[in-house]
């Protein structure tokens, strides 16, 4: 990868205990680490008294009782979702069923691309109380979120706005130990880049991301996930250029410095880089526009 970005795994944190962040902002870390969610998914709670939770995490009984015992004495009011892959929104069932706070998010998995098979291992089961949409203000006792629909990720992708700290819940869209997966058919790479183009019009002076620290410097680090979007696809042309080829081989040169068991993954995006170049007639497909086939530059 030619594009240097300043990615970090360091985080300070102890699996069940709370971390206070800023005056409105604690997190609480679930013990679900994987080469996907680095250290687990981090649970943030906005407020003190009447306060929101977002991105529960996922079925995980010692994670919800690390959210009440982290908010006791207090009442969780409102339940924020980022989006429905399995590590963020199956925790809020049961954190609803102990608190009857209700949940708020895009819509179910899929949502954002109505009439268009989502990909599996989702939370099929999460449905919002409450559906927001791009823009949308959700108030609380004493703080107030902004939703900014990102969709690329996935389709009901949400970053939240905490509007009085002028700081962004970034979930998976931005994260700062490492690039997002962009998935088809639900996950789009033209979506994802221009999400992330999106966020350039907003002056948050940090993002909170689900997984790993903060991001401190947030529209150079965007500005630096959007080069490395494009050259990605530079490195794609690349490939092509010496002949038709399919998306295994490409990944097997473009992905030299990645593990081969996260190959298959670095192939989902690479397919999603694809789609989005045979839509704007740039790169080839003689059958149906799978992982498997054959492209060529158009």
């Amino acid at each position: 990868m030619s594009v240097s970005i300043p990615f970090s795994k360091e985080l300070e944190f102890e699996y069940g205990t709370t971390s206070t962040l800023s005056p409105l902002i604690r997190r609480v870390v679930a013990e679900n680490p994987s080469a996907f969610t680095l250290h687990g998914t981090g649970t943030y709670i906005l407020g003190r008294g009447n306060v929101a939770v977002i991105d529960p995490g996922p079925i995980d009984a010692a994670h919800t009782e690390a959210i009440l015992r982290a908010t006791e004495g207090e009442t969780i009011t409102h339940i924020l979702i980022t989006h429905t892959h399995n590590d963020h929104s199956p925790g809020a069932a049961p954190l609803k069923e102990r608190t009857g706070a209700k949940t708020y998010g895009y819509g179910p998995h899929g949502s954002g691309k109505p009439g268009m098979k989502a990909e599996e291992g989702g939370d099929m089961a999460f449905v919002p109380d409450v559906e927001i949409r791009d823009r949308d203000v959700i108030e609380g006792d004493g703080w107030s979120v902004r939703a900014i629909h990102t969709p690329g990720h996935l389709s009901n992708h949400i970053c939240f706005e905490l509007i009085e700290e002028n700081t962004l819940f970034s979930g998976d869209h931005v994260m700062g130990w490492s690039t997002s997966i962009v998935s088809p058919p639900d996950g789009d790479m033209k979506d994802y880049i221009a999400s992330l183009e999106k966020l350039l019009d907003y002056p948050h002076r940090k993002y909170w991301p689900t997984h790993g620290p903060a991001i401190e410097d947030p529209h150079a680090f965007v500005q630096g996930l959007i080069a490395h979007r494009h050259d990605r696809m530079n490195q794609i042309r690349t490939c092509l250029q010496s002949g038709p080829m399919d998306i295994p081989s490409m990944v097997r040169k473009m992905y030299t410095d990645v593990p081969e068991y996260l190959h298959p993954a670095a192939a989902r995006s690479v397919y999603s880089h694809i789609i989005m170049m045979v839509e704007n007639g740039e790169v080839s497909c003689d059958g149906q526009i799978e992982v498997h086939d054959t492209y060529s530059l158009a």
